[in-house]
């Protein structure tokens, strides 16, 4: 298995503390993943990480008949997840769901926008192409009220990462 850095993507020694590339410096067996041979013809970037697909629409129906609450326990799995795939493990599902609680969604607003840099660091550590517009996309959604469609574009990324 090798061993990636968590900022810019590149390839580590097991043994580096920091990156030869962009001197960052590595903290213990976070950052390691097995990059994808063949992402360009794939649809899913597993790469050793230990999330499981949802299905979107289920989850969107169960979020609207809840009214809500399915939606909270969707955001803390996404947070999860999202620490799993990019290997920083800076923010818990539970500490989302709840500052996202106490500050009437701000918090959620920045938890999107950072949900794109998590997966950009998934993509890279993996050897697949990162788009660094997806968290202005998702925060700009929760922004104008449309976080539930952030939160499925994210679990659409989620489910790329996914052991099938």
């Amino acid at each position: 298995m090798s061993k990636f850095c968590y900022k810019c993507g590149a390839q580590l020694n097991d043994e580096d503390v920091f990156c030869n590339n962009c001197g960052t410096k590595q903290e213990e067996n976070v950052y390691q993943a097995q990059p994808s041979r063949d992402y360009q013809n794939a649809q899913n970037y597993t790469g050793g990480s230990l999330v499981m697909s949802k299905s979107i629409g289920v989850c969107i129906i169960l979020s609207i008949i809840t009214c809500g609450i399915y939606g909270l326990y969707w955001l803390y799995c996404m947070a999860e997840d999202l620490n799993r795939i990019s290997g920083k493990n800076d923010t818990s599902g539970g500490l989302v769901v709840l500052l996202s609680i106490i500050t009437c969604g701000i918090y959620g607003w920045f938890w999107l926008y950072q949900a794109g840099d998590k997966i950009n660091q998934g993509k890279m550590q993996r050897g697949v192409p990162a788009d660094s517009s997806l968290g202005i996309l998702y925060l700009v959604l929760g922004i104008f009220g449309f976080s539930i469609i952030s939160y499925a574009l994210i679990q659409n990324e989620i489910n790329k990462f996914a052991v099938n």
